[in-house]
Order: C-alpha cells, then structure tokens, then sequence
C-alpha cells in the first residue's frame, strides 16, 4: 500500500513538472511570437508611411490585399542586398531577438539538463549508500545480530524495502527467542520426563533385585512387590501415552471430529471410567443437567479431558464424600461445572495446577501432575475454556466453557 501511495504521489509531481515545463515553454513561444510581430509591424507601419506619402493614390486598402497576398513574390531584389529570404529576416532587429532567444533557450536547456544530471548522481550515489547499508544490516541479521535499528518514516522504494527488512528482523528475533525458549522448555520437559520415569523404574528394579536375591522371599510379600511393580509399569503407561497426547497437541497434528454430542454422553461415559476410583473412596456423584443439551465437539477428546478432570477432584476428595457435575446451555456458550467437597487448593498452588507435571500438596502419590494440563489443551483446541476456584478444606469446582 505504501509503495503505490509513492508511486501515486511521483506520478503527480512528474506530470506537475512536465505541465509546468510545458506552460512555460509556451508563454516563451507567444513571447517571441510577439516581439517578431511586434518588430514587424513597426516596419510595415514605416514602409507604409513612406509609400503614402510618396504615392498619395495608394488607398490602405491596396496596401493590406498587398501584405495579405499569398501568392509568391519576387525576390530578384532582396538578393541584390545579400538577403536570402528563405533564411533572413528582412528586418534586422528579428535576427538580434532570434539570436538572444536562442541564447536564452540553450542556457536553459543546459541548465535544466544540468540540474537533472546533478539530480541524477546525487540519487544514484544516496541509493546506492542505502543499498550498501541494507545489504550490511542483512549481513549482520545472517550472523544472528538482530540489535539494528533499521525502521525509516520516508515512503521511497528502498525505504520501504529497508522497513521490510526490518520488519523480517523482528520476526526472525522473535522466532529465535522462541526457538531457545521451546530448547529451555524441551530441556526442562525431558528433564521432568525422565524424573517421573526415572522414580518407578529404580522402585521396580529395587524390588526385582529383592525378589531375585531372596529366593525364599515369603509369598504374600513377593505378591505385593509383584503388585507394585505392576502399579509403577501401569503409572509409566498412563505418563507415556499422556505425554504422546501432549506431543501431538504441541505438534499440531490432531484433528477433531466435530459433531453435535450430548453433553450427557460425554459426562456418563467419564464417569464410568472413574467408576473404580469412585468406589474405592466411596464417593459418591451427582449429575444435574437437561439431557438434550448438546455442544459441537470432538466426543472422545471430550471424554479424556473431562475424566482427567473428574479424576483430579475423586482424588482431592474426602472419603464418604460427593462430586457434583452441572451442566447446561446459556444464550452464548455451554457449559460443565464439576464441584468436589475435599482438601481445597491454596491460592498459590492454584496458578500452577495446569502446568505440565505439576503435583500439589495433597497429590495422590500416583499422580504423574500431567492430566490437567492435558485436559486443558483439550478444551481450548476445541473453542472452549476452563477455570478454577478453590477454598482449602472445603473444595475446588471448574467451570468449563464451551463458545
């Protein structure tokens, strides 16, 4: 846009300039013009005088079809005198004003010539000034120097093409930052990975060595080091397919299903796979919602996010308590609401609790702190989003949206 405004406004200015060079050369033409006729006509007006007086029967009449005559004249008497009449002037003062007019007309034109080519080099020597200083600011950019202020108000081509440049350089600053901040994450997300693996794998290989070393380990021990192992091998599963999950996510490779789903489905379905957990605790939940509520989602992802979530609340929750889970439609969005009566999150806990392999206080020592931040993911790639509040002792509810 910027660049066809300049085009606009040299595109003006040049077809001022000719207009003006024009006019002007004009009023000097009808200047010249009239300084002939005028030199002219005091001539004829002389000769004119003369003959009237020598020849009083000449009637101004005659005189004017003379000078009107367009037949051709003879003229065996001018050239007597040296004048040839296809290149002099017959009256001497149009030969001096010839001569000064094509004096002034050829200074002028040298001059305009001069200053152009002035302008010229003064142009081609500042363009290729600034070519030489874009060509050096992008030397400076491939050795990753983006600390060059490049940005200009003018609206010429190279300006315009230096704040592209510049513009390129923010961005590939901005890319570069975020490149060394996904390598700060990444290293801190494979530290955190091998943390949570690391933990489980030296408890089995713990228990495997006791099992291989005592080979008259009592039964009822060797079962429950067998059970254990086999509750670490189902943690490190639930961690790794989690964290494909996630990777996918960050990857940018799912794709949703979206279809028109009973928010009813979606709730029932978690529920059943949080069943075991419920029973365990003898917690029981309770569903409020009209059944013919729907939302436009992606129902299997919606189940994962929303059974993460239930999951998190039956583990914070006191034992013989109730999880209750709203659900409804408002003019503008959808929604969930999903409220258990347990040990509460501290505010400060409660910034952090969608942050990947967080783990608060009162986290069961199974949890990986993974489930959260992936049923956030989940919600938001599917137009919605959650929030939480939390009261310690008394319970924390989420509030799902859905737009």
């Amino acid at each position: 846009m910027k660049l066809k405004h300049y085009k606009k406004t040299w595109l003006k200015i040049t077809t001022l300039l000719v207009l003006l060079f024009t006019f002007a050369s004009a009023l000097f033409c009808v200047y010249q013009y009239r300084i002939y006729t005028q030199n002219n006509n005091q001539k004829m007006s002389q000769i004119i005088s003369i003959l009237q007086e020598k020849y009083p029967e000449v009637t101004d009449l005659e005189v004017i079809e003379i000078l009107n005559n367009t037949e051709a004249g003879n003229y065996e008497g001018l050239l007597k005198f040296g004048i040839d009449p296809n290149k002099d002037s017959l009256v001497l003062k149009n030969e001096e004003s010839f001569k000064l007019f094509l004096g002034i007309t050829v200074f002028f034109n040298i001059t305009m010539f001069g200053i152009l080519l002035c302008y010229f080099f003064t142009y081609e020597k500042n363009k290729d000034k600034r070519i030489h200083d874009i060509t050096r600011y992008i030397e400076e950019i491939n050795k990753h120097n983006y600390e060059i202020d490049m940005e200009e108000n003018e609206e010429d081509e190279l300006s315009i093409l230096k704040n592209e440049v510049y513009k390129t350089t923010i961005m590939l600053k901005e890319s570069s930052e975020n490149s060394l901040l996904d390598k700060i994450n990444l290293k801190n997300s494979l530290s955190d990975i091998s943390h949570q693996l690391k933990t489980p794998l030296t408890s089995m290989m713990i228990m495997l060595d006791a099992i291989i070393d005592d080979s008259d380990m009592d039964e009822t021990i060797k079962k429950e080091f067998i059970q254990d192992i086999k509750r670490e091998i189902m943690n490190m599963n639930f961690l790794i397919q989690s964290l494909l999950k996630l990777s996918k996510f960050d990857a940018n490779v799912i794709h949703f299903m979206i279809e028109q789903v009973k928010v009813k489905d979606i709730v029932c379905t978690s529920l059943k796979n949080v069943a075991a957990l419920c029973d365990l605790k003898n917690i029981k939940v309770l569903v409020n919602g009209d059944e013919r509520d729907t939302i436009q989602c992606d129902f299997k992802w919606q189940v994962e996010a929303i059974t993460n979530i239930v999951k998190n609340c039956v583990e914070h929750s006191f034992d013989d308590s109730v999880i209750e889970i709203t659900y409804g439609n408002e003019k503008i969005y959808s929604y969930i609401v999903i409220e258990d009566h347990g040990t509460g999150i501290s505010k400060e806990e409660l910034k952090h609790i969608f942050e990947r392999f967080y783990k608060g206080k009162h986290s069961s020592k199974d949890s990986v702190g993974i489930g959260l931040s992936l049923a956030k993911k989940i919600i938001e790639q599917n137009n919605g989003t959650i929030s939480v509040e939390s009261k310690v002792h008394k319970g924390t509810r989420f509030t799902i949206k859905y737009f």
